[in-house]
């Protein structure tokens, strides 16, 4: 406990502080766009497609992986960042860019979606944010941040293959749900790599104090 008491007093600085400040505002900012992105998208989708594995598998119920885990992803990922406050800063703002990038897909591509396909409340929360919805197809959140998190902490062998697991764990979830086409899930890798080295130009700084 007191070795956590000292990490977080040799971190939290002035400057820190102003950083971590710019991350959140970073943060609830890119949620605009993304509810944007996702209500555009759903008043321009067009019919579905046919897919190569959502064709041949039956839907399954996964509300409990998508919804409840995602709950539990965010609890656990914010007590690593308490247990390392040092990286909350470019986790903060690397989530922000993928959520806007995330946005930019969004609003360019308006597949229906597939049918049949698990049907998640509406009401829930992560609906509300625009987030989980039947219009977001391209790329996968669900897949693709897990995987930002793995990347960010690719060092630490325990949390990167918490990471991994959590992410593949999503990906089979979404299409076993019919959630998501097969190319959403997997564009969400290589599209998420590419944002996880943006993110490593544009806030270098931040990148540096995580790592050190």
């Amino acid at each position: 406990m007191r070795s956590l008491i000292d990490a977080h007093r040799k971190t939290w600085n002035r400057e820190f502080s102003r950083s971590v400040t710019w991350g959140v505002i970073f943060f609830l900012a890119s949620l605009v766009p993304n509810y944007l992105a996702t209500t555009y998208a759903t008043e321009r989708a067009s019919m579905p497609v046919t897919d190569l594995i959502l064709s041949n598998i039956r839907v399954y119920d996964v509300d409990g992986i998508i919804i409840y885990g995602a709950v539990l992803l965010i609890i656990f990922s914010i007590l690593v960042l308490f247990y390392d406050p040092k990286r909350i800063p470019f986790t903060l703002k690397a989530l922000a860019l993928f959520i806007v990038i995330r946005s930019i897909f969004v609003s360019l591509t308006h597949l229906g979606p597939f049918s049949p396909q698990d049907v998640i409340d509406s009401t829930h929360i992560f609906n509300f944010l625009g987030f989980g919805t039947t219009a977001d197809l391209f790329f996968s959140g669900h897949t693709g941040i897990p995987f930002l998190l793995a990347l960010i902490y690719w060092n630490n062998i325990k949390l990167r293959w918490t990471y991994l697991a959590i992410s593949a764990v999503f990906a089979v979830s979404v299409l076993l749900g019919h959630l998501h086409y097969s190319i959403d899930v997997l564009a969400a890798f290589f599209i998420t790599y590419t944002i996880f080295h943006i993110a490593q130009k544009l806030f270098a700084d931040d990148w540096q104090l995580s790592i050190t």
